[in-house]
C-alpha cells in the first residue's frame, strides 16, 4: 500500500500543479449550479430536497469525467514517462490503483465543493439530510464508475482526444442502457430477462435509487464491481502495450 500511496500523492499533486484542476472544478461547480437552479428549478419546486441537483450528475460526469481521465495514461505513453514509471519498484496494479484513486479523490473534492447547495436547501427548509448524504455517496460512486471507464480508454491510446471521445461514448452507452425509451424499444424485441439484464448495467438504474436516499447493497456492489472490472481491463491493456 505504500507504493500505491506514493503514486496517489504524486498524481494528486500534479493536478494542482497546473490550471487543469481549477478549470475543472470551476466548470463543474458552475454547471452544477446552472442545472440545479435554472434548469432543475430548485426554488420553483417548493420541495426541500436536492433531486434537481443529483438528477443532472450523470450527464455532467458523462463529459467532465472523460476530460479528467483522458490524461491519466495517454499523457504518460505519449511523453514516454510511462517507461520511467514502470521502472519504479511498483507493480502495474499499484500504478493503476494509485493513479485512479488520485483522480477519484480529486473528483470527490469537486463534488464536496458543492456544499453551498446543501446549505441553501437547509436554510430554505427541512430536507432529509440522510437522503442527501446517500445522494452524495451515490454520486461519488458513479463518478468512480465513469472514471474507471475513462482510465481504461486512456490506457488504450496515446491520443488524449481519442481517449476523451471513447470514454464519453462508452459512458453514454452505460447511461442509455437504463433510459426508458431504450428499454421500451428492447422490450418489444427481447425477453424481459434480457431487458432486465440490460437495465441492470445502467448508471441510471443504480444511481436513481441511491440519490433518493435508498442505499441497496446491490447498487453498491454494482459500482464496486464496475470499477474493479475496468481497472482490471486497464492493467491488461497496459500489460499488452508494454512493447509499443
Amino acid at each position: 500500500m505504500k507504493a500505491v500511496g506514493t503514486i496517489f500523492r504524486r498524481e494528486l499533486r500534479s493536478y494542482f500543479a497546473t490550471p487543469l484542476a481549477y478549470v475543472f472544478i470551476v466548470i463543474f461547480l458552475v454547471l452544477a449550479a446552472v442545472f440545479t437552479f435554472q434548469v432543475g428549478g430548485l426554488f420553483e419546486r417548493g420541495q426541500a430536497d436536492l433531486q434537481p441537483f443529483f438528477r443532472w450528475h450523470p450527464w455532467l460526469y458523462l463529459f467532465l469525467i472523460p476530460a479528467l481521465s483522458m490524461r491519466l495514461w495517454a499523457e504518460e505513453r505519449n511523453s514516454g514517462s510511462i517507461e520511467l514509471l514502470m521502472t519504479l519498484p511498483i507493480t502495474l496494479w499499484q500504478a493503476v490503483l494509485g493513479k485512479f484513486l488520485a483522480a477519484w479523490v480529486f473528483a470527490g473534492i469537486a463534488l464536496l465543493l458543492t456544499f453551498p447547495v446543501w446549505i441553501t436547501i437547509n436554510y430554505l427548509g427541512s430536507p432529509d439530510n440522510g437522503a442527501i448524504v446517500a445522494g452524495y455517496i451515490g454520486s461519488f460512486l458513479m463518478a468512480g464508475g465513469f472514471l474507471s471507464i475513462g482510465t481504461c480508454m486512456s490506457a488504450a491510446t496515446r491520443n488524449q482526444v481519442i481517449a476523451f471521445i471513447t470514454a464519453a461514448l462508452v459512458g453514454f452507452i452505460f447511461l442509455l442502457a437504463g433510459f426508458p425509451l431504450v428499454l421500451d424499444f428492447v422490450r418489444a424485441l427481447l425477453p424481459q430477462l434480457i431487458v432486465d439484464a440490460i437495465a441492470s448495467l445502467s448508471f441510471f438504474t443504480h444511481f436513481d435509487a441511491i440519490s433518493k436516499g435508498v442505499i441497496d447493497v446491490r447498487d453498491l456492489v454494482y459500482f464496486v464491481a464496475l470499477i474493479a472490472f475496468w481497472l482490471t481491463a486497464t492493467a491488461l491493456v497496459l500489460d499488452m502495450k508494454k512493447a509499443e
